[in-house]
């Protein structure tokens, strides 16, 4: 990997962690296609469930005191239970059609989740729930983005933004570490081949986007993120569809 290139992973990385933390996801959302397009359809989505797995889990540890256990169990498990055999397939499907279906899932959750803000629909009971984390665990594992469907129900069922925020971290780890462990079994050769320093430097961009967004949390309104982060991801998500078109194309 050139290191123009290791700037770019590193960069979006970092604006992916700022995100993550300031309206609780969007790491995924943000960086899943660039991703794709800079490390391949297979490498880019492994790389966004390593990166996801490690800055849920440090957020974890700082909003710990708002998560939601009962809801996350509601919804984790499920989640695993779309996850597996989820990850299989993604494991065998050939490149340029991952690129069209993460692009094309990015797309369609970013779609779903502004229709979703507009809205005056009331979800209730644990089936909503159930749905929400099963859809979760298959686009985590397929395209990397495990957020919008979870978000979706948050948005319908008018789940307060801290708790929710806080047990995504403890949810997004678990989908994150069954994908892994799936996909990893079967072809150990997904992982981006990446030095130990590139690792590194790597855990320091999460680190920092981290902090970042956690200072900057104080001036930016949940809403005034989310808006961000939708505006690149529709970019980012056209352009990785548009090179798996062109790839199929080709």
């Amino acid at each position: 990997m050139t290191t123009g290139l290791l700037v770019v992973v590193l960069v979006a990385i970092f604006i992916g962690a700022i995100a993550q933390r300031i309206a609780g996801l969007g790491f995924a959302l943000l960086i899943s296609p660039f991703l794709v397009i800079l490390l391949g359809s297979h490498g880019g989505v492994l790389m966004v469930n390593v990166c996801g797995l490690v800055s849920s889990a440090l957020i974890m540890t700082r909003v710990r005191k708002d998560i939601d256990w009962s809801m996350y169990r509601w919804l984790a498990v499920p989640a695993v239970c779309g996850s597996i055999p989820a990850s299989v397939a993604a494991v065998y499907l050939p490149a340029a059609p991952m690129a069209v279906v993460v692009g094309a899932v990015v797309l369609v959750a970013l779609t779903a989740s502004l229709v979703m803000q507009r809205t005056s629909v009331t979800v209730t009971g644990n089936g909503p729930k159930v749905v929400a984390g099963f859809l979760s665990g298959v686009t985590n594992a397929v395209a990397g983005v495990g957020g919008p469907s979870v978000s979706a129900y948050a948005l319908m069922a008018r789940w307060p933004q801290r708790p929710f925020a806080a047990t995504l971290q403890p949810f997004f780890v678990t989908i994150a570490i069954v994908t892994l462990t799936a996909k990893l079994s079967l072809d150990p050769g997904q992982m981006p081949p990446f030095q130990p320093w590139a690792w590194a430097l790597i855990a320091l961009m999460i680190i920092g986007g981290i902090y970042t967004g956690e200072k900057l949390q104080r001036f930016i309104r949940d809403e005034q993120a989310r808006a961000a982060v939708v505006v690149i991801a529709f970019f980012g998500a056209a352009a990785a569809l548009a090179k798996g078109i062109f790839d199929l194309a080709a």
